[in-house]
């Protein structure tokens, strides 16, 4: 791999020398391909705009984010930060490099969008979004050429599975009890959690993070971030959110649903209430619950995701027909 990632210096350092001025325009679209951009974006399609759309994006993002921790490990690939000096960490990021996250991000969700607008505009801009936000990310030196390319392709796999086995996949759950449907979404979180742990056990067992590369962040961020590239806390964080989500869709279909049409008002009052549980939950009960490396703070930071993905689901709803928000669905 070392000539690959020579190749890729040349190629990072090329692109940072067009000028400091692309900084600022660099990092507001990294920021379109974050988890976190789409933490808020999903909640207004679920809650105000399309409950069906917002679905679609909520599970690629997990399932691709899933897929992308499990390939970092097994591949434990360097950010070119990390790997040579000449390249500026203009960002930072404690994870391995391969594939891009947030090129893979870029592929599934805005291309998830796209696909779901059936337009040709929208599938314009899902591609130029794409692109733009892969670059962002070896402008920022966080990323190769190759780890972008590779997030591209993975993304794009991810987006066609979810697209080819979505209707089958939904039409089998709806067939199934509550029950099974909640025993349905535990298995299927514990499956994509299951590659990564075999990636984290294989990986660290043979291998060590070469002294150099952390000299080498300790000289571009003297402050850190530093690495902690096996760390578990963000694909048991995901896991949980894919069960919450799925605990929640669950119970919200025994309920009958909510009407998405609603005035302005109530629309925004809807995010408004929804948001606040999202804080509430994750930052309050992360204040309250253990964290760290061992198995009861996983164990709590599992739990914590799923009441997340929970209330996005399932307990916001309620609470938007229990404040007059939303109406129940007409049958």
């Amino acid at each position: 791999m070392i000539p690959v990632w020579d190749f890729g210096i040349r190629m990072v350092v090329a692109f940072q020398g067009l000028g400091d001025w692309l900084t600022l325009p660099m990092k507001f679209f990294s920021f379109l391909g974050t988890e976190d951009f789409f933490m808020f974006i999903l909640p207004v399609l679920f809650w105000c705009v399309d409950m069906g759309l917002g679905l679609r994006v909520g599970f690629i993002l997990m399932i691709g984010t899933c897929l992308n921790d499990a390939l970092k490990i097994a591949l434990h690939g360097p950010r070119p930060y990390w790997y040579d000096p000449q390249a500026r960490a203009l960002s930072a990021e404690t994870s391995f490099g391969a594939p891009s996250g947030h090129a893979e991000t870029a592929a599934s969700v805005w291309g998830m969008l796209a696909a779901r607008l059936r337009r040709g505009w929208a599938w314009v801009v899902a591609i130029l979004l794409a692109v733009i936000i892969g670059l962002s990310r070896i402008y920022l030196g966080v990323h190769f050429p190759h780890d972008v390319l590779l997030g591209w392709l993975v993304g794009g796999m991810v987006l066609w599975l979810v697209l080819r086995f979505w209707d089958p996949a939904a039409a089998w759950l709806k067939k199934r009890t509550t029950g099974g449907q909640i025993l349905s979404g535990f298995l299927f979180s514990l499956a994509l959690f299951l590659p990564t742990l075999l990636a984290y056990a294989l990986v660290q067992a043979n291998w060590q993070l070469p002294q150099a590369w952390l000299d080498n962040v300790a000289l571009a961020l003297p402050d850190g971030p530093f690495p902690t590239p096996f760390s578990l806390e963000g694909p048991i964080s995901n896991a949980g959110t894919i069960f919450g989500l799925a605990v929640g869709l669950a119970w919200l279909t025994r309920l009958g649903g909510f009407e998405m049409k609603a005035p302005f008002w109530k629309l925004f009052l809807r995010y408004l209430v929804g948001l606040i549980g999202v804080v509430i939950l994750r930052y309050g009960l992360k204040a309250i619950f253990p964290e760290g490396g061992t198995l009861v703070a996983y164990l709590f930071r599992y739990l914590r995701y799923t009441l997340i993905g929970f209330w996005v689901t399932g307990l916001a709803p309620w609470a938007f027909l229990r404040l007059k928000l939303a109406a129940p669905v007409v049958k």
